[in-house]
């Protein structure tokens, strides 16, 4: 039975997770530009992307805490203020060492988001239907994200590489005045609501609750896919492929912003459909075609040699993201026992973000080594065998009969 109110919680954190994207959409064919433009190396690069991913890591398990403890919708709106202030720093950073810091802090505040926002949908799901509302939710993620490059390229051309990053800071005020007065509060919902009380035992630790996810095949399989996705989104399409696109193909940021916006668009298309495939054929359905498809868009990033074979990429990108968005998450909601549904999905979150700080500059250190070429080739191979693993050995969740 549909909790009640599902519907106008959704659309609101689907506004508030619109706004925020699209800040963070905005910086993304900059931030290379940007850490390039303090004059250092290509793994320096690779660190102040990986710097975010790093503080999402370290923040994932505290804002699952804080959501359980304080509420859903005050972690969200704190977030939001803690990204505007990482990003106004960003803006403004005289050298490279504090635009490293204020990107640790714009970090946290996406964690206190992200995070926050996958316990809130997990609270108002079942798994009849949480392929169909997470993929509502992710389309609109994925969209922002990739919309967001639009106006950050066409900002970073007219006023600079700074202005999308306060572009950013102002999407994040933004999206904590949505939380704060709009989002309804999810944590007492019986869905979010521990049973271990109601059938007189003591909740269990947030801890215990960890280690019992841990011990589980298939929480670990998807959260390895979720590391592995992040690894080649961070550490090659944020990080290697801005810097190849302008070396070798002598792309622009608009145009390279115009590119991952365009296709964004195409990946929204199959968002919902993918979550009526997941809820009605399984998780793994999607899981793992959408895993592979993922590493070979990034083939056909290595081998583009125009700007029309750039933009096959980015479609190919879209799809992948737009097809596979929700079904990984959704998973990982369905592993979790009743009642640890912040315990699951910030753990979730966390083996995520832990590719977010590896893919930067692991592949930034092997860009400076070994080239692009061989890194990127070496990436797409590593996602498709952990797709393969996913399909030889996860168990599937959900299955309508």
């Amino acid at each position: 039975m549909p909790v009640p109110g599902r519907n106008r919680i959704l659309i609101w954190m689907c506004a508030l997770i619109a706004v925020n994207q699209l800040g963070f959409g905005s910086i993304v064919p900059v931030i290379a530009l940007y850490a390039r433009s303090f004059g250092v190396l290509q793994s320096a690069i690779g660190l102040a992307v990986g710097i975010y991913g790093l503080a999402r890591f370290l923040v994932a398990l505290p804002a699952g805490q804080l959501a359980d403890r304080i509420g859903r919708r005050s972690v969200l709106a704190l977030g939001g203020l803690v990204t505007a202030a990482g990003n106004l720093l960003c803006g403004y950073a005289p050298d490279f060492p504090t635009f490293v810091v204020a990107r640790f802090v714009s970090g946290a505040g996406a964690a206190l988001v992200v995070t926050t926002g996958t316990i809130v949908l997990a609270d108002i799901t079942t798994p009849v239907e949480r392929g169909r509302v997470m993929s509502v939710y992710q389309g609109t993620f994925l969209f922002a994200v990739g919309v967001g490059p639009l106006p950050g390229g066409l900002l970073a051309e007219h006023y600079g590489l700074a202005a999308p990053f306060l572009f950013y800071a102002v999407a994040g005020t933004l999206a904590a005045a949505l939380a704060f007065f709009y989002v309804p509060e999810t944590r007492d919902l019986p869905g979010a609501r521990a049973t271990a009380a109601a059938a007189g035992a003591a909740p269990a630790s947030f801890a215990a609750q960890l280690r019992l996810l841990v011990g589980r095949a298939g929480f670990a399989l998807v959260g390895l896919t979720a590391f592995m996705g992040a690894v080649a989104r961070t550490g090659g399409l944020f990080s290697v492929i801005p810097v190849l696109a302008r070396d070798r193909l002598a792309l622009s940021a608009d145009r390279i912003g115009f590119g991952l916006a365009v296709a964004s668009i195409v990946g929204l298309a199959f968002a919902y459909p993918a979550g009526v495939l997941v809820d009605r054929y399984g998780r793994k359905t999607v899981i793992v075609p959408a895993s592979a498809m993922s590493g070979l868009a990034l083939i056909v990033f290595l081998v583009a040699p125009s700007y029309a074979w750039f933009l096959a990429g980015c479609v190919a990108w879209s799809v992948a993201a737009g097809i596979g968005g929700a079904a990984p998450a959704a998973y990982a909601a369905d592993v979790a026992p009743p009642g640890m549904n912040a315990a699951a999905m910030s753990a979730y979150r966390m083996i995520g973000d832990l590719g977010y700080v590896v893919g930067p500059v692991a592949l930034g250190i092997a860009t400076d080594l070994a080239g692009a070429d061989a890194t990127l080739a070496t990436t797409a191979a590593l996602v498709v065998l952990v797709a393969a693993l996913f399909a030889r050995f996860a168990p599937e969740t959900y299955r309508r009969l």
